[in-house]
Formats: C-alpha cells, structure tokens, sequence
C-alpha cells in the first residue's frame, strides 16, 4: 500500500457531479493499494498518515501531527500510486488491486481514519476527478507499507 501525504491549508475534490470533499488546513492523503496488500498493510498506513509529524511547533520545527493540530484530512484513492515504471515507457498497474479489493480496503481506511475525531473527507472511488490545494511548505510525503530501506 502505497500513500502519498501532503500537508495543505486547504484542499477540494470534485467530480461531474460536483464537490465531493473540501477541507482547509491538514493532509492530502492518495491512496493506493495494491493487489498483495492485508489489514497490516493498511494498519501502518492509518497509524503513520495519522502521526506523521509534519506540521510546526512553536518554534517552527515540524514536530506536531495532523492528529496534534486537530486538523482535517482528504484522502482520495489512487490507483497509479502502483504503477511501476522500471520497463518501457508505458507505466504497467499489474500491481495495483482489483478495484473490488481497493474499494474494500479504501473503505476500511476512511472508516478508520473517521475514528481519529478528525474532519475526515473523501473524492468517489474509481471516479475522475480534479483536485485543488495548496500545499503548505510545500511537504509532500511517500509512505510504502512494503518498501525497506
């Protein structure tokens, strides 16, 4: 499971429909899932976006998360977060999780991340949408549930 975590001041997803989530100072979370991920996966992913410390204290140093700053979180399902792009130039997704399973497991993520007492906003699974935020920083985070180093 792959996330990439933003810290924004404001942020809107829309749809054909219209908007589906907005918040204003917190993360912009994409999620990505990936076809051989499990409920661990989703466990590290929920417990660092949720106490990644990526916002200022009083004295500037990013040393508070979005849990410290009660503040708000968008997360937006991403499939091409799985993409892997070390053959050719046409990005295969062979990794990323039937949309079934993804579903699944995006709903679990958003369930659970809605216990934190957080603002907790979402895009529509498999839908297009556009996204407007303005990310503060700008910090932008990769979290790999599978990556070691």
């Amino acid at each position: 499971m792959r996330a990439v975590v933003q810290r924004v001041s404001s942020c809107t997803v829309r749809v054909d429909t219209g908007i589906t989530g907005s918040i204003e100072r917190g993360i912009l979370i994409y999620l990505g899932v990936g076809n051989d991920d499990t409920t661990k996966d989703l466990d590290y992913i929920i417990r660092k976006t949720t106490n990644l410390r990526i916002f200022p204290d009083l004295e500037g140093k990013m040393n508070r998360s979005v849990k410290d700053i009660n503040g708000e979180i968008l997360i937006v399902s991403q499939f091409t977060l799985c993409a892997d792009t070390r053959k050719g130039n046409r990005p295969s997704y062979n990794n990323a999780a039937l949309p079934e399973f993804a579903e699944k497991m995006y709903n679990s993520f958003v369930k659970e991340l809605k216990k934190t007492g957080l603002k907790v906003e979402t895009g529509q699974f498999r839908a297009s949408m556009e996204v407007d935020y303005v990310n503060d920083g700008p910090v932008t985070i990769l979290i790999d549930s599978k990556k070691i180093f």
